[in-house]
């Protein structure tokens, strides 16, 4: 067994994964491995590669970019070998072991000596993986049964923010303001597509938002302004996801985001503001990760406008049982002066122009110290989870 050195965790920064935000997840990792503590941690970089093989990748990624990101996956193509595939023993209670599924030769570094053992002590899971088979509440379960420590927003939450419609279904049993929306199922869109066109027309006055249910990154999301559009913007969608939003757009919408941090008593950040860039009508991927968007870093808002953003963004994460993290996402009528809240993100980027640290460091939490914090919420949260009963008998 490698051992851990004394008074170090070792963190398995989870990332990549079998989602159309691998790229994303590559850069979120660059940035987290880059800005943990070699003095309080030592983190191990953990692959799922796009097939969905969990590996220990030839070298930690280093990648600020989307080309970058997708260079780091062909290496990791090219130079994967059996011996660095790994899994996690679902032994709830035992030691959190990564367990390499066979050994390894000839070591070539610091990250790949850890082959030549069979099985490798972690204290603490840091999963950065963004959208479906990461953020939905999937590898949150495993973890579970496996009884690991892990950062971030339990089974449920993770879950229920996953899919949009559920999300925005819980918002409004909990009296939180949020746009009116449809649901779309790909099956029924396959031979009925007229009669929902017909449907949503009656339904809302254009333009609507698309969206698959289950994605973000604003991966699949388009913004329809006529029917033909919105035909496509459908079927664009349901190429991501067998279920599909559309959902009325907000007049005078201004793109608010707010984080929150902790377990049961969460904090909220200063609210930012995105302004998409020249030529993109909201912000969509391009404008997330290529463009040169506009971050407003603190929002131009009222005070009174600031408390409310802040404490919609606790209300809507208490909703949905949230823990560790979230990016809350609201859309702010500058005509009406009212409040939507969008979504939630349970893993929201990580990388260097991502909003959640951005938003984090402007009230005050640098980078290394949010990473800290996170970290100690994930344990405590354990430390909970372990305390309770899982058997009826005195």
């Amino acid at each position: 067994m490698y051992s851990t050195p004394v008074n170090k965790l070792r963190i398995a920064v989870l990332f990549g994964g079998r989602s159309g935000e691998h790229e994303v997840s590559v850069r979120s990792a660059s940035s987290v491995l880059a800005e943990l503590d070699r003095e309080r941690y030592e983190p191990i970089a953990v692959y799922i590669d796009p097939e969905g093989r969990w590996r220990l990748p030839n070298r930690q990624p280093a990648a600020s970019t989307d080309a970058e990101a997708r260079e780091y996956v062909r290496e990791q193509a090219r130079t994967s070998r059996r011996e660095q595939e790994v899994l996690i023993p679902v032994r709830p209670g035992a030691e959190q072991t990564l367990v390499v599924a066979s050994r390894g030769r000839e070591p070539a570094d610091d990250q790949t000596e850890l082959l030549a053992t069979q099985g490798i002590h972690v204290d603490l899971v840091f999963p950065v993986l963004h959208g479906p088979y990461g953020e939905d509440g999937t590898v949150q379960g495993l973890l579970e049964l496996a009884g690991v420590p892990y950062v971030g927003a339990g089974v449920l939450a993770s879950a229920v923010c996953m899919d949009k419609v559920l999300t925005k279904t819980v918002f409004q049993a909990h009296g939180l303001p949020t746009p009116a929306f449809e649901v779309v199922w790909a099956w029924d869109w396959a031979t009925n597509r007229g009669k929902i066109l017909k449907r949503l027309k009656s339904r809302f006055a254009l333009p609507v938002f698309v969206k698959p249910a289950n994605l973000g990154s604003s991966v699949g999301i388009s913004k329809a302004r006529d029917i033909a559009a919105l035909e496509a913007a459908v079927d664009l969608a349901a190429q991501y996801d067998r279920k599909v939003l559309v959902e009325e757009a907000v007049p005078h919408a201004r793109e608010i985001e707010v984080s929150v941090l902790g377990n049961d008593e969460p904090q909220a950040s200063v609210p930012g503001e995105i302004v998409p860039a020249e030529g993109c009508d909201f912000y969509d991927y391009d404008a997330k990760y290529l463009l040169d968007s506009a971050l407003f870093v603190p929002a131009q808002l009222g005070r009174r406008q600031v408390a409310e953003a802040q404490k919609l963004a606790i209300r809507a994460y208490a909703a949905v049982d949230c823990s560790g993290m979230a990016r809350v996402d609201f859309l702010f009528d500058a005509g009406a002066g009212t409040w939507f809240v969008s979504e939630l993100n349970t893993i929201p980027g990580f990388t260097t122009i991502s909003m959640y640290p951005k938003l984090w460091a402007a009230s005050g939490v640098p980078y290394p110290e949010l990473l800290d914090r996170l970290v100690a919420l994930a344990l405590e949260r354990h430390a909970w989870r372990q305390r309770l009963r899982t058997t009826t008998g005195s």
